[in-house]
């Protein structure tokens, strides 16, 4: 996948590097580290070494054993300068976290570190993760410090909001989530190199809302976890990718546009109008199958209700029948208890699907609200169990599947 070097300067907040290292080695990705002194006052360097499997980085006078290569690559013939040859080979360099300290040294051009001299030398993406005290990072000095390095083509990402690690403190400072981080790193590596550049994916989530008046509406319990992963999965592999989201109250993975809608219809609508110039669509969303006539004021209280229910589209049935030469369709289906796996393959060709993707929620634990799952792949030529799982591994098997039924379409093109 790619090299990816990991700044780490002095915060509270180092802790948080450890994990974002061992997600992107997960990943697939190389790692390297260089750290500040300070650093090492909150992380240790052996614990970065154990995770990526490569010597940290700390003086830009020490010797790199490997020579500035990444993990998996062979290490050049000669010995060379280490702050440049380490940041000559990346290809995305992201400090987290950057302290203020950091920050405006980067500014002025000080490079005094490992750390400064290799960000300065560097000419892949540089992305920067603030991470300090709300006052700190609100202080005028860090703000123009931030706004000019945004200036010079450094992605800044912001601090999230919440508890800091001076007790009794709340505000903006905190290193957002190690997997987000992971996402915005994949999102500034250069196009070109992934196996999905240029395939334009589609990604249906959440659950419609159909309304009753207008206060109360029918709904589901589909959080939209699953459409998150599939999203966040395709741009990782390269894909210009759409996500519709039906009431999902999760943020959009980076590098992903978002397209909000509400009802069946609305979102029957949005699919349509993106599906036209997709070449995979993952219709990971769960629409309403029948909608009430919506009253125009709120419904009084005053004895039974009963609601007469219509059918709504079948959306992915809608969208197969207009299928163009290259597309690729994956439907979902939320069975419970016996013959799902019967039931869903008549779903793949009832739909006109390349596959199902059968869920089963008859368990609680896993499924509709969930960060874990457990799903069958259906498709014509058989069908794989993919046990449970994190949400985000379980679309990583989805996405390969899908590559496998693409192979053939792009041997033609």
């Amino acid at each position: 996948m790619a090299r990816v070097l990991l700044g780490v300067s002095g915060g509270i907040a180092a802790y948080k590097s450890l994990e974002l290292a061992r997600l992107a080695t997960l990943a697939g990705h190389s790692v390297r580290v260089v750290m500040t002194e300070t650093a090492q006052r909150f992380v240790g360097a052996a614990s970065f070494e154990g995770i990526t499997g490569a010597p940290v980085l700390v003086s830009e006078f020490e010797r790199d054993p490997m020579r500035g290569a990444f993990p998996g690559e062979p290490q050049p013939g000669h010995d060379p300068i280490g702050h440049l040859e380490v940041a000559a080979n990346c290809d995305a360099f992201l400090v987290a976290p950057a302290s203020a300290n950091t920050i405006a040294k980067l500014t002025a051009g000080i490079a005094d570190s490992m750390l400064t001299t290799s960000f300065l030398a560097c000419a892949a993406p540089r992305l920067l993760a603030p991470a300090m005290n709300d006052r700190m990072y609100a202080d005028a000095a860090t703000q123009a410090n931030l706004a000019t390095l945004r200036e010079r083509g450094v992605e800044v990402i912001e601090p999230g909001e919440g508890k800091l690690a001076s007790r009794g403190e709340f505000g903006r400072g905190r290193l957002p989530d190690p997997a987000r981080l992971l996402e915005r790193i994949e999102a500034a590596l250069p196009s070109g190199d992934r196996p999905w550049d240029g395939l334009r994916v589609l990604v249906t989530g959440g659950g419609t809302r159909e309304p009753i008046d207008p206060v109360r509406f029918i709904g589901n319990r589909s959080s939209g976890r699953m459409g998150i992963a599939l999203a966040a999965a395709a741009a990782r592999r390269g894909a210009d990718v759409t996500l519709i989201a039906a009431n999902v109250a999760l943020p959009e993975p980076a590098g992903v546009r978002r397209v909000d809608v509400e009802t069946a219809a609305e979102l029957a609508a949005a699919a349509g109008a993106e599906f036209g110039s997709t070449q995979v669509l993952l219709m990971a969303a769960a629409p309403a199958d029948f909608r009430p006539e919506a009253a125009p004021d709120k419904l009084k209280r005053d004895g039974a209700l009963d609601l007469h229910l219509e059918p709504t589209e079948d959306i992915l049935a809608a969208l197969a029948s207009k299928r163009g030469d290259g597309q690729t369709i994956v439907g979902f289906a939320a069975e419970h208890g016996g013959a799902a796996t019967e039931r869903a393959r008549a779903k793949l060709s009832r739909k006109g699907a390349d596959l199902i993707v059968l869920n089963d929620v008859s368990d609680p634990s896993i499924g509709f609200e969930s960060g874990e799952n457990a799903v069958t792949l259906i498709d014509p030529a058989g069908e794989t169990a993919v046990p449970r799982a994190p949400k985000d591994e379980i679309a990583e098997s989805i996405l390969d599947r899908v590559a496998e039924l693409r192979r053939p379409v792009r041997n033609e093109a």
